[in-house]
């Protein structure tokens, strides 16, 4: 929980752990194995700003997250924000998704609010149902008795995403969860301000609430000098820059800053400088195009291209993140995705040497993927928000890998991957030229651009030393979807 873990302050460089690769075949060896675990960080010291209104001393962690919010200071607590909840285990904007955020570390939710035909605040991203219920149409044709009759579905919904038993939450029911246990910041609500509002004093969660818009100062001023309690974070890029100082003296509690480059003036050092002086400066780290490619996935790579310059760089001191589990590790440790002690991983596109029929078979030619990695060779190489991964999978290709195993032992393999699919596909898995395995699912993570770790059930007893890895795509199934690396972890 938020209030027990270790947290730090991050204004230096962190450890970070990096695992070497050795030359095979004029090409980079596809593996690298755990070694030891990075040396405790420093820890932060707690805020001293006290939480203010009903003298409860900041015993809940709403409150200390509330406390923690109001310090911008230099030695302020680094706040992770959960974007649409954990949607990784549970429906976007769904109260299990709500608990999973706050269970996994995070002091804030995202959320996404919308109003129903009859003026209800619910929890919706899209103007339409369509892609996370089994409904259509817009939320705003909908009633709250209609809307509470669909069913979400999983993660991230899409076309092919499988229904749960869960509902269409309203705010109200939201608040009420999260009294107790952190912040929501309330996007696309700002149009429903009012109605909102009426929520969070009905709920007694005014102070959870963080009304959010890019929406002119004077309205925003407006609203904020008739509901005198209300916390704001207001969204700031180049085309609104003039808002920072139009706010004056009576600044919003944070800026949520986006850029395309670190080009961008609200990206230089001096006004960001500038800006956390003043308030919270929150980042996004979602995908490419809010925070000039620092995502989480190259952060999982290595810290430094992501999180790391978020904070040190950027002056972030919130940061919103679809992998929630992931940062609250590098806070803790200073580590992106670690291989774990003597484990063995091979990213996808490090294919052995020995070229087409020999290293691979790929059914069309060229790489349609957007990384020329590998000149000379079919395989399709992408990269998703700092995710480089084999993509266009489909059946009859296979892949082999090399591998160096650091013990003898059985290992199971597992794969990260990903697709909007169901089913997303299936494939086979051989061991220096034996026997291919019972055929493994490749389960949907409702979106091609966000991957997930799934074992493969597929045991081996492998020697120390090197070893080749098939897998293969049987051609009588469905294939479609994305392959970043296999994984190889001892079975004690």
């Amino acid at each position: 929980m938020a209030s027990t873990r270790l947290r730090r302050t991050v204004t230096s460089a962190l450890a970070v752990t990096l695992t070497a690769a050795a030359a095979v075949g004029g090409t980079t060896a596809a593996t690298s194995t755990g070694g030891a675990e990075a040396a405790p960080t420093t820890d932060k010291a707690p805020s001293t700003l006290a939480f203010g209104g009903n003298g409860q001393g900041g015993r809940t962690d709403a409150e200390r997250a509330y406390r923690d919010l109001l310090d911008h200071g230099k030695n302020a607590k680094i706040l992770t924000a959960a974007h649409r909840g954990q949607w990784r285990v549970a429906p976007e904007n769904s109260l299990p998704a709500i608990e999973a955020a706050f269970d996994d570390g995070a002091e804030i939710v995202e959320l996404d609010v919308r109003l129903t035909a009859d003026g209800v605040p619910v929890l919706m991203h899209d103007t339409t149902v369509d892609r996370t219920t089994d409904g259509t149409g817009e939320v705003s044709s909908f009633t709250l008795a209609e809307i509470k009759e669909l069913r979400l579905k999983e993660h991230l919904g899409g076309a092919q995403t499988a229904l749960t038993d869960e509902r269409v939450p309203t705010l109200a029911e939201a608040m009420e969860l999260v009294a107790d246990r952190g912040l929501v910041n309330l996007d696309k609500g700002w149009p429903a301000r009012e109605e909102i509002w009426d929520v969070l004093v009905d709920t007694g969660t005014v102070r959870n609430g963080l009304f959010k818009s890019d929406a002119p100062v004077d309205e925003v001023q407006a609203f904020r000098e008739s509901h005198p309690d209300a916390l704001y974070l207001h969204m700031i890029s180049d085309d609104n820059l003039a808002s920072f100082d139009e706010f004056g003296d009576d600044q919003p509690v944070g800026y949520e800053v986006v850029f395309g480059t670190e080009q961008d003036a609200v990206a230089r050092a001096p006004f960001l400088e500038r800006m956390a002086g003043e308030a919270r400066v929150w980042a996004n780290s979602m995908w490419d195009g809010l925070a000039d490619h620092l995502t989480d996935e190259a952060s999982l790579v290595d810290p430094s291209r992501g999180w790391e310059r978020l904070v040190t760089t950027f002056r972030a001191s919130m940061v919103q993140t679809d992998d929630v589990e992931a940062i609250e590790r590098w806070l803790r440790t200073g580590e992106g995705d670690a291989v774990p002690r003597g484990s063995v991983r091979v990213q996808a596109e490090d294919f052995a040497p020995g070229g087409a029929g020999v290293a691979y078979h790929d059914v069309d030619a060229g790489n349609r993927g957007n990384l020329d990695m590998r000149p000379g060779e079919d395989v399709d190489i992408s990269d998703a928000d700092g995710n480089v991964r084999v993509s266009w999978l489909r059946g009859g290709e296979w892949l082999t890998y090399e591998v160096d195993v650091p013990r003898t032992g059985r290992y199971e393999l597992s794969a990260r991957v990903s697709s909007p699919y169901t089913p997303a596909g299936v494939y086979t898995v051989s061991f220096d030229g034996g026997p291919e395995s019972e055929r493994v699912d490749v389960l949907s993570t409702t979106s091609h651009d966000k991957q997930e770790v799934q074992a493969s059930g597929v045991v081996q007893h492998l020697t120390q030393g090197r070893h080749t890895v098939r897998v293969s795509l049987p051609d009588d199934a469905f294939q479609n979807w994305n392959l970043d690396h296999l994984q190889l972890d001892r079975v004690r």
